[in-house]
């Protein structure tokens, strides 16, 4: 690499070895030092190690030489690779006047390090100097205003962008149609997402995928049907949104299935993507036989390695009921992490067995895996399921003491449910009145099945009283069938009479319930 020398002799300014000192041949132009500068600056800007280059600049500001524009732009660039904004910015602020081309690469640079209000604020200058938006600056607004917290950014960005594309006659070319789609797809605008797609003049992939995304996120299940069966060239992607998007509800589950069915007979490979997703669709099902075929398939790919997919089959299987085989998959993992272990302990606590899962919780320890927030509310429930009330405190005890994990609502929830469950109703109450908080719904109605357990129902009538209070307490109406359910076994039908007057003044309808029956072909 060459090395930068400063040099005074005579009149020159620059570093003595961009001055030739060897004969030229007969009939060629030495190149003048400012060329030989911005060549040795792009050397560095295509390296590996740009950072190097950065001494070029310091020999240049020793000499007090004032660079031309490109060796200005290649300055920049350097400076941004290198990942020092604050000397390109300050390059930038030095040119007389900045090009499309320094402003679109400052911005870039802005955008990569999450910079969005320096971002905006360089784009307003650049409107303000006259200079020209291209359809590249305005992409970066874009991705800039999905980037960012909503909080932060006005909701009609999409919209001013949108417009000053076409005030300034920007050609809508696939990147800024791209970036508009999923702007407004992020921004949850999909009316005005739609619209431009439908604009859109040729197919594109990535716009129907982020389209088919945005429909499924709010519901909007045939919207996004319409859009994959209007997309004539399939992709991994795109199949893998749709089989996402329906495994996200019961009701769509099964479709999540077909799809995924579908994908491979059009010749495409699941990848991990897709496995995941559809096996959320089996957990929803609660199929056993279909969850077996998924895991089955995944066996034969390296998909099957990730602990991503192997806890996936774990809270899968825990959810269908087949606990052994969660057992084999978790002792089969390559990798466990705290994911692995939390719905390993939730499918045992959930299928009857939570001696086992406390087992596994303190077999945690000795793996040096840290419990998070659900680790501790499956042990919890662990414990209130086997009647454990000094092995549930014990461990309620050590969120804060051992993890610095101040419990929340749900683990107060756990533990009120905990020792309602074994009888401690008078405990339980004075659990609840000495919380650090107020207690939610979740407490409140924890207390009141307790009460309605073990028949009393005057602390029954208290819990009710203070569950009523609360705004959440209609989206409940298993609490106030709890506290009918109290009365009824204490024989005070009048007030059973009351609750149910009530419950329908306040247009509170009791959920239907449903059970699932296997049978054998």
């Amino acid at each position: 690499m060459r090395s930068v020398r400063a040099t005074t002799t005579g009149r020159r300014i620059f570093p003595a070895k961009y001055y030739r000192e060897s004969p030229l041949e007969q009939g060629s132009t030495a190149p003048s030092p400012a060329a030989c500068i911005a060549e040795d600056l792009q050397e560095h800007i295509t390296s590996p190690a740009p950072k190097a280059g950065q001494k070029i600049h310091a020999g240049l500001i020793k000499t007090g030489f004032r660079p031309d524009l490109n060796i200005s732009i290649k300055l920049l660039i350097l400076h941004l690779k290198c990942g020092c904004l604050k000397y390109a910015r300050r390059v930038f602020d030095e040119m007389p006047k900045p090009t499309l081309s320094a402003y679109n690469y400052l911005i870039g640079g802005y955008l990569r390090h999450g910079l969005i209000g320096e971002l905006l604020l360089l784009v307003r200058r650049m409107a303000i100097s006259g200079e020209k938006l291209d359809g590249f600056t305005l992409s970066m607004v874009l991705k800039a205003s999905t980037g960012c917290s909503t909080s932060i950014l006005p909701r009609s960005l999409c919209r001013l962008t949108h417009a000053r594309i076409i005030k300034c006659d920007v050609e809508l070319d696939d990147v800024l149609c791209t970036s508009l789609v999923d702007a407004y797809v992020k921004r949850d605008q999909l009316e005005c997402a739609r619209s431009v797609f439908d604009s859109m003049k040729d197919e594109n992939i990535i716009c129907s995928t982020s389209m088919i995304s945005g429909y499924m996120n709010r519901g909007l299940v045939e919207d996004a049907e319409d859009i994959f069966d209007q997309t004539l060239v399939k992709d991994i992607v795109v199949y893998n949104a749709m089989v996402e998007g329906f495994s996200k509800s019961v009701e769509t589950a099964k479709r999540a299935v077909i799809v995924y069915i579908r994908m491979q007979r059009a010749g495409f490979r699941p990848n991990i993507s897709t496995f995941a997703s559809v096996i959320g669709a089996c957990s929803l099902l609660t199929s056993y036989e279909v969850s077996q075929q998924v895991h089955a398939q995944i066996m034969k790919t390296e998909s099957i390695k990730h602990v991503k997919i192997g806890s996936s089959l774990l809270d899968m299987y825990g959810k269908c009921g087949g606990i052994r085989d969660a057992r084999r998959v978790f002792d089969e993992m390559h990798e466990r992490n705290v994911f692995s272990w939390t719905s390993m302990i939730d499918g045992y606590g959930k299928n009857g067995d939570p001696e086992e899962a406390l087992k596994l919780f303190s077999r945690m320890k000795e793996f040096r895996v840290e419990p998070n927030y659900v680790t501790f509310l499956g042990a919890l429930s662990a414990c209130s399921h086997a009647g454990l009330v000094e092995k549930g405190r014990e461990i309620f005890e050590s969120m804060q003491r051992d993890h610095s994990m101040k419990p929340k609502m749900e683990h107060y929830a756990c533990m009120v449910d905990l020792l309602g469950r074994a009888g401690n109703l008078k405990e339980a109450w004075e659990f609840v009145t000495g919380m650090p908080e107020n207690p939610n719904s979740d407490v409140w109605t924890a207390l009141l099945g307790s009460c309605r357990l073990h028949g009393e129902v005057d602390l029954a009538k208290i819990a009710a009283r203070e569950l009523f209070k609360l705004k959440e307490a209609d989206d409940r109406p298993g609490a106030y069938l709890a506290f009918s359910n109290a009365l009824a076994s204490a024989g005070k039908w009048e007030n059973v009479s009351e609750i149910r007057e009530v419950m329908k003044a306040r247009g509170v309808s009791k959920t239907i319930g449903r059970s699932w029956v296997g049978t054998e072909a």
